[in-house]
């Protein structure tokens, strides 16, 4: 650049399978970009379709819509360069499942004209890496760069080129463009190599906790690798997979020479960021970088994203099952700030076990948040279906009497979580007009402590992808930095959890869950979240060195909630048991869950029914270890 350059990243909330819609929006950026005197405007990855939307790919119509959208905006683009990303279609070939070649692309257009790379095959540009982990499917519905050039035998170098406007020499990469760190090529350095005046990053970037830093880090260390000014630009709102909710919080931004952010989008809005980009040599003032995470993040997502899926399901009113508990009060106080006290319904359905103290914190969550609340017992209902089926003979071929139906401590158990949902929640919540939620956590998804039909049930498990310590420093954060008061009650946080289903769950006599935190939830989570995800095998490894609290990050000792290595396998096999089995059967009929963290339950965390499993080195260890096998 030999000139200063007036840049415009359009951070927009893009509406997963709405062309038009989307468009449209577009539109109106590139006019008032036009009108502000904004050289270049850029948008994000997917910015015309929407990324996340299923298979939706492989219908004709929907392609030549996307296609039709490409042409409207390139004739917009009269006196402006216009950086956006679609679908792009060679419609005489074919990728390898049959269907239309299709390209996750980034268009370039100028004066009404596309611009795409110089020594490319087509005018625009090419994802050229394509991610296949986590939510990730790109594989599945796109032709990349690296196999176009295996097809028609050139080297990926001379495809990946970068594009030339009237003024600029652009390096235009798409999102895991930049995250080449596991590749065997970089894009930056292939686009570098060729000499350009900014990099370009357009991107559909899910949130995830901590996220942020790292591509800061990635993105930082690009542009002062190459001592070019990189343009990174994502976009918001909620897109998801079915199974998996996930919200994109922007945080588009700008780099100069030296990998300093000059400046940055704020998360969860919907803005433009305009930025005069320096000459080279010549700095500007820089913003801070961004910080860790922290669980107002957490919260600022939960909030955004729970928003966002209402109205995509055009549910303008909520019932929320109260039991007085962590879970079910956070969900409420979540959903306070989101909804009118006159379409927030909480439901409290004392039972036979409710002890006083949690039918008070209950009715005391709901004059906190001064909305609406009923309370609806289930003791009579409980009593007559234990009466209309316990003792029921069984009648076997040829009407001979077999055995007796039995209702056992567990099924009476069962029994209320499913009065309380599939009865009562359920029937309230249509005659309120709206839906009612899953307050589930990560630690109950993981093990399935939770029952079928019952509290399984909701539209939406906005709380599931939090363990349950993150549930108690969310409650925390509602009361002191959200609402600046206690609206959750103190007695909810210091209360022991309990489903109060039993007698054996007795909070007044201290006892309550068999879940032991927080020791399950960092158990639970070597299972799920860390990227090298651990089994039984290491566990009892570093148990049997010692290196387990270490490993964990637990801050106890583990000696004090098992006095015994039969103790500790005893409870390590429970929960590995219920995690492969009855609790994977659960998450598949799971309502849809919201993603904040690394490998949410869903499309994220992919599972297959395969039974609890063991590797021969686990039965080694435990042999070892106890001194005999089952």
């Amino acid at each position: 650049m030999t000139t200063t350059v007036k840049l415009r990243l359009a951070q927009i909330e893009v509406l997963p399978g709405r062309p038009v819609d989307n468009t449209a929006t577009i539109l109106r950026c590139v006019e008032s970009a036009k009108n502000d005197g904004v050289d270049l405007v850029v948008f994000p990855e997917m910015a015309v379709p929407g990324y996340l939307i299923g298979d939706e790919w492989e219908r004709t119509s929907f392609l030549r819509e996307c296609e039709n959208c490409t042409e409207e905006i390139c004739a917009a683009s009269d006196g402006i360069v216009c950086i956006f990303g679609n679908v792009g279609i060679d419609w005489n070939k074919r990728n390898e499942d049959g269907r239309t070649r299709k390209y996750n692309a980034l268009f370039v257009a100028e004066n009404g004209k596309r611009v795409g790379p110089a020594s490319g095959p087509y005018d625009f540009v090419i994802k050229t890496l394509h991610p296949n982990y986590r939510e990730f499917d790109d594989s599945r519905h796109f032709f990349g760069l690296r196999h176009l050039a295996l097809e028609i035998g050139r080297p990926v170098s001379e495809l990946a080129v970068p594009v030339k406007t009237a003024r600029l020499s652009l390096g235009c990469m798409i999102c895991e463009d930049a995250w080449d760190a596991d590749y065997g090529l970089s894009p930056a350095d292939l686009l570098t190599q060729h000499g350009v005046d900014l990099l370009i990053n357009i991107s559909a970037s899910p949130f995830t906790f901590d996220k942020n830093d790292k591509r800061h880090r990635i993105l930082s260390g690009i542009a002062s690798k190459h001592k070019t000014c990189l343009a990174y630009v994502s976009h918001t709102g909620i897109q998801n997979n079915g199974k998996t909710v996930f919200t994109f919080d922007g945080s588009s931004c700008v780099y100069d020479q030296l990998g300093n952010r000059i400046a940055s989008a704020d998360r969860f809005a919907e803005t433009c960021l305009t930025v005069d980009l320096p000459a080279a040599g010549n700095g500007a003032p820089t913003v801070a970088a961004p910080r860790k995470d922290s669980i107002a993040e957490l919260e600022a997502a939960i909030i955004y994203g729970t928003e966002r899926f209402l109205k995509l399901v055009a549910a303008e009113r909520v019932t929320i099952g109260i039991s007085g508990g962590i879970d079910s009060s956070v969900a409420a106080a979540i959903y306070g700030r989101i909804m009118e006290p006159d379409n927030l319904l909480l439901v409290s359905m004392p039972g036979p076990f409710t002890s006083p103290i949690t039918r008070e914190l209950a009715a005391q969550l709901a004059i906190n948040l001064g909305c609406c609340y009923l309370e609806v017992p289930i003791d009579e209902s409980v009593a007559f279906t234990t009466r209309q089926i316990d003792g029921l003979t069984i009648k076997k071929a040829g009407g001979v009497d077999g055995p007796k139906i039995r209702l056992s401590e567990h099924v009476l158990e069962n029994m209320q979580a499913r009065d309380r949902s599939s009865r009562i929640l359920a029937a309230v919540s249509q005659a309120f007009g709206g839906v009612f939620t899953c307050n589930a956590n990560k630690a109950e998804a993981t093990v399935g402590y939770s029952t079928f039909y019952g509290d399984l049930c909701g539209f939406l498990a906005n709380l599931a992808d939090l363990w349950k310590g993150e549930i108690y420093e969310l409650a925390r954060h509602l009361n002191e930095k959200v609402y600046g008061r206690e609206v959750i009650p103190a007695g909810t946080i210091t209360l022991k959890p309990s489903a109060e289903l039993s007698p054996a769950q007795d909070i007044e006599k201290g006892l309550g869950d068999p879940l032991i935190y927080p020791y399950h939830d960092l158990l639970f989570k070597s299972w799920v979240e860390s990227w090298d995800r651990t089994t039984p095998e290491e566990i009892l490894e570093w148990y049997s060195t010692g290196e387990l609290e270490q490993k964990l990050g637990y801050p106890g000792k583990l000696a004090d909630l098992f006095p015994s290595a039969n103790e500790f396998v005893a409870d390590l096999e429970r929960w590995w048991d219920l995690y492969q089995g009855l609790g994977l059967a659960k998450r598949i009929q799971a309502p849809p869950i919201l993603a904040v963290k690394r490998r949410a339950f869903g499309f994220d965390h992919r599972e297959s029914q395969m039974g609890s499993r063991y590797t021969r080195r686990y039965a080694e260890l435990k042999q070892q270890l106890l001194g005999r096998t089952d």
